[in-house]
Parts: C-alpha cells; sequence; structure tokens
C-alpha cells in the first residue's frame, strides 16, 4: 500500500506520512519510567535552549508569498522507539532517503553525511555527497550563506575567497549540534522536488536524534523548507500529529489545499506576533486557559506571559510561573478525590489512580487573540508515568521566570490540525483525528 518513500493520493494530493519517533525502533531495554526521564530531561533542556534563543536573533525577512499556491503531502509519525516524542517523516535528497525530525523552531534543513567525523547512529544509509550528480556546496560569498549568518547570529566577518565552501554550526538542546557546510542538492517531497534546494551537510553532529538522518527546519527564516519552497506551496504548511506512538501516522501538509484535511470542527484562526527579534519561531498570544471548563484568572496572561511560541519540537507545554500555578490549583480541585503521587522529572502534579476504570480527566482549552479556541486533546492532558496507573501526571510544567516564554508543545498538538500561513501571518488550528494508518 505504500511506496518506498511513503504517501498516498487523496483528494488530488500527495501525502507523505509523519510518523512518531517511536516507529523507527531504538533496541534499548530500559524501562517506562527509565524512558520517560531521559524523553523529559532532554525537553527541559530544549525549552531552556529555547528561552536562550528568543531574544537572540536579529530582523528576519518575511518570504514572498505571492506565488501560486500547491500541494504536497508529507506523513509524520511518533519517533518514541529513538528514545524521544518527536515527530519524523522521510523525504528523498539527492536520490537518496532521510528521515528527519520535523521542527517548528529551526532555521535551516540538515543532514548526516559522508565523512563523518562524528555522527550519531541512524538507520538509513549516510548521505553521500560524492553519489549524487546534482550535489554542490555552498560558496561562501553566496546570498544563502550570509542568509544563514543573518538567521543564525553568526558573524560575517571573516574573510571568505570564492572556493571556500560555506560552513555552518547550529547547536540544539543541551550541547546538541551539527557542524558541516552548506550545500544543495534535488529534495523530494511526496514527488515534488524541489531543485536546488540549500541544506546542511553535517559531518559533526551529537544529540538526542535516534536513528533518524537530521532534521528538517521549518521556522521562519530565509533558508528553512518553507521559505526555500514559496513558489511551490505558498509559504503555508501544516501538521496532524497522531496521538498514538505506534500503529497510526498523521501527515504534513505543505500549500494550502484544505481539502487535504480531514478536520471534524471548522479552522479557527489567531493572528501570529510579528516581533523583530523572534527569530524562526512562531508566536501566538495566548490570552486564556480553561479547565473543566473553569476559566482560569492569572495576571500572567495579561502581562506579557501569553506570547507563546507553537512548536513542534517542543513535548511538553510550558507556562509562565503565575499562569501555571493558577491552571495547575483549578486541576488539583476539580481531581482532589483522587490521591496525590510523588512529581516526575519536569512533571510536579502528579495522582495515583491505580485499579480505576475510569477516570473523568477535566477538559483544557486554549484561548488565543481574536476569540480561536483550541481544546486540547483528552490523551494532551496527562502524562502516564507508570503503566500501572500509579504515577499520572498533568501533561505541563512551569517555565523558570514571569520574563520566559511559553511553549505550546506537541504532547499539547494530538489530533489537532494545526496550520501555518506565513503569507496571511496566522495560524489556524482545527480538530482532526490523526490515524491515518
Amino acid at each position: 500500500r505504500m511506496a518506498n518513500l511513503p504517501e498516498w493520493a487523496e483528494s488530488g494530493a500527495t501525502v507523505l506520512e509523519l510518523r512518531h519517533h517511536a516507529s523507527l525502533g531504538s533496541g534499548g531495554r530500559s524501562s517506562r519510567a527509565e524512558e520517560a526521564r531521559a524523553v523529559l530531561a532532554s525537553d527541559a533542556a530544549r525549552v531552556s535552549s529555547l528561552q536562550r534563543r528568543v531574544g537572540s536573533y536579529g530582523l528576519i525577512r518575511s518570504p514572498d508569498a505571492a506565488a501560486a499556491s500547491k500541494l504536497a503531502q508529507v506523513p509524520v509519525t511518533s519517533g518514541a522507539r529513538l528514545r524521544t516524542l518527536n515527530y519524523v517523516a522521510t523525504v528523498g535528497i539527492g536520490g537518496g532517503e532521510a528521515t528527519v525530525i520535523v521542527d517548528t523552531a529551526s532555521e535551516l534543513t540538515w543532514v548526516q553525511c559522508k565523512p563523518c567525523d562524528a555522527c550519531h547512529d541512524q538507520q538509513e544509509p549516510l548521505f553521500d555527497p560524492s553519489s549524487s550528480p546534482s550535489y554542490a556546496a555552498v560558496p561562501c560569498n553566496s546570498s544563502s550563506c550570509d542568509a544563514l549568518r543573518v538567521a543564525t547570529g553568526m558573524s560575517g566577518g571573516q574573510a571568505c575567497d570564492q572556493p571556500a565552501a560555506c560552513s555552518y554550526a547550529l547547536s540544539y538542546r543541551d550541547g546538541s549540534c551539527s557542524r558541516g557546510v552548506l550545500a544543495h542538492d534535488r529534495l523530494s517531497l511526496a514527488g515534488e522536488d524541489i531543485e536546488g534546494f540549500v541544506f546542511g551537510c553535517g559531518t559533526s553532529n551529537q544529540g538526542p536524534f535516534g536513528g533518524t538522518s537530521g532534521l528538517m527546519g521549518l521556522g521562519r527564516s530565509p533558508l528553512s523548507l518553507i521559505s526555500q519552497t514559496t513558489e511551490q506551496f505558498g509559504g503555508v504548511f501544516s501538521y496532524c500529529l497522531p496521538r498514538k506512538e505506534s500503529g497510526s501516522s498523521g501527515s504534513l501538509v505543505l500549500g494550502d489545499d484544505s481539502s487535504a484535511y480531514r478536520n471534524s470542527t471548522p479552522i479557527v484562526y489567531t493572528a501570529m506576533v510579528t516581533d523583530p527579534l523572534q527569530g524562526p519561531f512562531y508566536m501566538v498570544s495566548l490570552t486564556g486557559i480553561s479547565v473543566g471548563g473553569e476559566d482560569v484568572q492569572s495576571p500572567g496572561f495579561s502581562s506579557g506571559g501569553g506570547r507563546a511560541i507553537v512548536d513542534s519540537g517542543t513535548i511538553i507545554t510550558s507556562l509562565v510561573p503565575s499562569v501555571y500555578a493558577a491552571v495547575r490549583a483549578e486541576f488539583v480541585r476539580q481531581l482532589a478525590e483522587y490521591p496525590q503521587a510523588p512529581p516526575f522529572s519536569i512533571l510536579d502534579t502528579c495522582f495515583d489512580l491505580t485499579g480505576l476504570r475510569e477516570v473523568q480527566v477535566p477538559s483544557l482549552k486554549l484561548a488565543f487573540d481574536g476569540g480561536a479556541e483550541v481544546e486540547v486533546d483528552s490523551k494532551g492532558v496527562l502524562y502516564v508515568v507508570a503503566g500501572d496507573a500509579s504515577q499520572v501526571c498533568l501533561a505541563l510544567a512551569a517555565l523558570r521566570s514571569e520574563d520566559d516564554t511559553p511553549i505550546i508543545g506537541n504532547y499539547q498538538q494530538k489530533n489537532l490540525r494545526v496550520i501555518f500561513d506565513t503569507a496571511a501571518s496566522q495560524i489556524g488550528f482545527a480538530q482532526e483525528t490523526c490515524d491515518y494508518i
């Protein structure tokens, strides 16, 4: 039923599968709790890294989005068996295949390349530039190299001779990084070929990237995939993340053809926050939260704590301390009949639900500027640490400071169609069952 690059046709569109990272397999035998602790520790490091990056970017020029809109759909699946809770997709590059983590907070797509000085293990063969006739390194005096320096804040003061390749160095989370040269080659997305796609050919990479080949950069920057494909896709992409770690797939849709969506509620839109220092991030204004139908009151919504990043690569949603405390208090009040359990990693509000056949989970709704309201899927409210339900935690975390930027993570985005429309500078949300397979 599936081709080499998993895809299927629907409504005239080609759909590429979006999988949870689990689907690649890890081979590890650690316990559920040990796996969860490692994943959440990595998540906390990413949140800290994003906070450091938020203010460190200069003005990012908006891509020209006047081009005609087309559509490609990339299947997205879970990646939990690779010891992260990120989502991955398989694309073609230079005639080979690469399974990459989908990341809306990254400026650049990169894959591991031969010859590798230091590479993490990956399931697919390393990309070999010498085997691709369409591959070429990007010279350091090119506009692409300049754009990379602007996007990453790298200084461009060093001398550059024409033959020298443009080098890059990106760092993520806590010590994770990719270094190599900027190059261009043919990128294939569900049968749609992008000639001369600029990406990072990484020869020194480290971090919790599991068995993937690298990372798909979908951020708001000149070299991200969405900026480079404005002519094909009009600066619009969306995804639907499956809630199960295996046995189901969601989709990444490039382009604005809503006939490819399977949403069960109308799309509601909120404006992107435009901030010259926002870097590659997609920001919205979070104006309120309700728990079990009760609006949570907090001064944090109006004092800057409402400006939030919508991020595919962070797992747990993080709120400023004042907002989190109010949300936590309302959850504890509504779940008062259940015994509390010890905290777990970054999750400080846990319950012992052992032996209970049914638990009424309070609904969690997020309200955004312009009146958009989004209900979190019921499986995105609580995080089950122990298989026997002796430790089930509220799947939200507190940031360190009121000055930090809230992040809406992928655990709270399951079973939603999330639409990033850079042309109209808005983000849309709709309920959608993401179990495509």
